[in-house]
């Protein structure tokens, strides 16, 4: 049996993570749980990793939405229904949108480089 090096090994994993990690296509894992407190029809944004520290902001409404004060590793989770997406942008008008979130994805993600959010059908 031919052994790959670990260096290797390592390289592709680093790769296929990058790759997952710049589609910017979020889905939530089937073998894990929503998480809690975020009510049906809203996007929001939980005060800590793993849904930590409760909602501190949920989005209703259709359209750009300034972010503020939301620094380091935050949970983001997309609770919306009939298709429609959330949007993590590093301008402060809705440009430059890296992440998108469909319904019912969620992520840990570090909103220090985002300046607004954007949901839309």
């Amino acid at each position: 049996m031919m052994r790959t090096p670990i260096r290797r090994r390592v390289v592709a994993v680093a790769a296929t993570a990058l790759l997952t990690l710049g589609t910017g296509a979020l889905s939530a894992s089937p073998a894990s749980a929503a998480p809690a407190g975020c009510p049906s029809g809203a996007a929001c944004i939980y005060g800590g990793p793993n849904s930590s520290g409760g909602v501190t902001d949920q989005y209703w409404s259709r359209g750009v939405h300034k972010l503020y004060n939301q620094v380091g590793v935050h949970t983001v989770f997309n609770n919306q229904t009939d298709d429609w997406k959330f949007l993590l942008c590093r301008g402060s008008n809705g440009e430059e949108c890296d992440w998108t979130f469909y319904e019912g994805s969620w992520s840990d993600v570090d909103l220090t480089p985002f300046n607004s959010v954007i949901v839309t059908p």
